[in-house]
């Protein structure tokens, strides 16, 4: 126990980065979130309509999720699933295509008609830039896991909390769906090591271009 405690302060001091880039990612972030607030206006609206007309229930799905170093907020996202999407996950867990913690699986029976096209192309994710903006989140960081999945992480995977979660990192573009568990850490852990100012503009930039593909196949 004494080991890991002081593992995991070394690993602390480690990646551990400068105020001067805490203060430019946080400057990044919020100017980052309200322009993306202001011009994708249209198409919240035009989502929210699309989502209320296709299912009963709200339009934005409310979900804890564990922050840095495992605090708990409110996560927003565009519903994409029936409203009873959690008591429904018990008869499908079996059918989990996903190593480790993570529950994910293709043609999810849950998913609604708009819910496929939204989180196809991503678009579920947008309301995250309130969290963003509220400093919950960033724009770049590991993906926010749930407590459920934390509590079965090993010590090794709870370095994925050391810093703030965030909407897009290496995973969302090396892959997603095809990288399982274990490789999803190393790549978190990887951005964790090597994040700066310059590969954070490189991840939002790469995210965009893998955004602007998605779109394109979902058109055809």
């Amino acid at each position: 126990m004494e080991s890991n405690l002081i593992y995991q302060e070394l690993v602390l001091k480690e990646y551990r980065k400068s105020a001067f880039y805490e203060a430019a990612k946080r400057l990044i972030d919020v100017s980052g979130a309200i322009i993306g607030l202001i011009i994708l206006l249209p198409v919240f609206i035009a989502v929210a309509i699309a989502i209320k007309l296709d299912s009963k229930g709200p339009v934005i799905f409310v979900q804890k999720r564990c922050g840095k170093y495992g605090k708990k907020f409110n996560m927003y996202k565009f519903r994409s699933m029936t409203t009873d999407a959690e008591e429904r996950l018990k008869e499908l867990k079996d059918k989990n295509e996903m190593s480790g913690p993570v529950f994910k699986i293709k043609d999810d029976p849950r998913v609604t008609r708009v819910g496929k096209f939204i989180r196809k192309t991503s678009i579920d994710e947008l309301p995250q830039l309130i969290n963003i903006l509220k400093g919950e989140m960033s724009f770049v960081g590991p993906r926010p896991p749930i407590d459920k999945e934390v509590e079965e992480y090993t010590q090794y995977q709870k370095q994925r909390l050391l810093v703030k979660p965030g909407l897009t990192c290496y995973w969302q573009i090396s892959g997603r769906n095809n990288i399982d568990f274990d490789e999803w850490v190393e790549l978190d852990l990887k951005y964790i090591r090597e994040r700066n100012i310059i590969l954070d503009l490189k991840l939002i930039y790469k995210t965009f271009l893998s955004y602007l593909e998605t779109k394109m196949h979902a058109k055809k």
